[in-house]
């Protein structure tokens, strides 16, 4: 049975380099860009889950990055807002469209793709309003697994460093595909892979 996995932001970075991934692989790979898919927008999920009523594998990736270097005493609330809703909102809303499927069928994985800014155990005043909505993914990634365990469907959070990209810059050290492996690493792991967790290269990492 091919599986089907859905990434969200996936016109180019690291979303576009994972659904290729994913479909070397022999996935069925829906890329969605915010022209089909705006994860900030409530009913453009469900008029997209009208569409497609059930995924195997969704890859939470799109993502907003608009504070950087402004303190937590000036956030604009539009840009604290716009961040909330894309970064964490969206991501939820996905979740509860598709996970109850994933459930029914007992299958699923649940890739939120996360960053080493929404660590509360070394969290500082670094882009407030994307540090919040990463540490409020990764709140929802533990809530999502303890809902889901034992049945079938494993939710993990990613920290994929900081990553060549339009968003990380060109000065950024790692490479996209360094920034990608543990992204389809969850994507594609066995039945007794772990759920509820935070990971970077492969590994666990404090929340």
């Amino acid at each position: 049975m091919t599986r089907t996995a859905l990434i969200t932001g996936a016109n180019r970075g690291m979303g576009l380099a994972t659904a290729q991934a994913l479909a070397s692989r022999g996935y069925h790979v829906i890329a969605t860009t915010r022209r089909e898919l705006d994860v900030g927008d409530p009913a453009s999920i469900a008029r997209f889950q009208e569409r497609v009523p059930d995924v195997d594998i969704l890859i939470n990736n799109a993502a907003v990055y608009l504070d950087e270097g402004v303190s937590v005493l000036d956030v604009d609330r539009d840009v604290l807002e716009t961040t909330m809703r894309t970064n964490f909102f969206g991501p939820w809303l996905l979740c509860q469209a598709f996970v109850p499927g994933m459930m029914k069928r007992r299958w699923g994985r649940v890739v939120n793709v996360s960053s080493g800014a929404g660590q509360l155990a070394s969290m500082s005043d670094f882009a407030p309003s994307y540090s919040a909505s990463k540490a409020a993914l990764n709140a929802m990634t533990r809530l999502f697994a303890a809902t889901t365990k034992g049945r079938g469907v494993l939710v993990n959070s990613v920290d994929p460093g900081w990553v060549r990209t339009d968003m990380g810059g060109a000065q950024a050290p790692r490479s996209i595909e360094q920034g990608i492996d543990t992204i389809v690493w969850c994507a594609t792991l066995p039945d007794d892979g772990p759920t509820g967790g935070f990971f970077h290269d492969r590994k666990p990492i404090a929340w």
